[in-house]
């Protein structure tokens, strides 16, 4: 199977007030083709930063990344047109429609305008929003501007998508709708890259996991096969004791004590 996806020794760091904060330490990764590799780690671990690299938003890091066997920076734009990325908080015009901003994504990936309008439309359809289509999306509810980030990040085709918690805002029976979106999309041979704090769906979802802390990878690997090793039943344990947080009920039940 084809690697997609190889990260060798990444590192970045921010300086803030003279002083350097270190986000991610020689993170390396194999990511293979026409898989769910569930990326997660406690806010603050680096998440969010290693999706911005890889989607060449952050360009100011050290280390190797190929994507598609092609070093990123060698020809960054070929790459990003092959890719999907679907943030927790993205950037949309707001005065602009679902229509409008949808056929202004699918200009910027020369998707000619017939089939552009054809897609928004079955993606519009898909979640149930039609009756939207020419609405402003500053009218839109969090979860309805959610659906149209994951439209626009889908709309080209892309073979490797990064999700960055894009459930955030989503009722549950889109939740539904997107996990079962990303499970034909994997079969359709996509890769998906996906971030999140949701422990039961990355669970559900994922063929890998790769957990970080600290800006360092803690964990690799199956679900079922960490579990065993670590000696624990699901993901969100694993995640607690790895992380160093098993005191949770612990510091639950001594807070709600306090107020009695």
């Amino acid at each position: 199977m084809d690697t997609i996806l190889s990260i060798k020794n990444l590192s970045k760091s921010f300086k803030s007030y003279g002083t350097e904060n270190v986000v991610l330490k020689d993170i390396n990764l194999d990511i293979k083709k026409g898989k769910v590799i569930g990326y997660i780690g406690p806010n603050g671990a680096g998440k969010s930063t290693t999706v911005k690299i890889l989607c060449g938003i952050l360009e100011d890091y050290k280390g190797d990344i190929e994507i598609f066997g092609e070093p990123v920076q060698s020809d960054s734009l070929d790459i990003k047109k092959r890719i999907g990325y679907i943030p927790e908080n993205g950037a949309l015009y707001d005065t602009l429609t679902p229509v409008e901003f949808l056929s202004f994504i699918a200009t910027i990936h020369d998707i000619p305008n017939d089939e552009a309008l054809n897609k928004i439309s079955s993606f519009l359809e898909f979640f149930d929003m039609p009756s939207h289509a020419h609405q402003r999306i500053n009218t839109f509810s969090k979860g309805m501007k959610q659906k149209i980030l994951i439209i626009s990040g889908l709309l080209h085709n892309p073979e490797l998508i990064f999700m960055d918690e894009p459930l955030s805002g989503l009722d549950a029976n889109s939740v539904i709708l997107v996990k079962e979106l990303i499970n034909k999309l994997v079969g359709e041979g996509k890769t998906v890259f996906y971030c999140s704090h949701l422990m039961d769906v990355v669970e559900k979802m994922s063929d890998e996991i790769v957990m970080i802390n600290h800006g360092e990878i803690i964990a690799r690997g199956d679900c079922k096969d960490l579990f065993k090793k670590e000696e624990v039943d699901s993901l969100e344990e694993l995640f607690a004791k790895l992380t160093g947080n098993m005191q949770q009920k612990e510091r639950a039940s001594k807070f709600v004590e306090s107020y009695k």
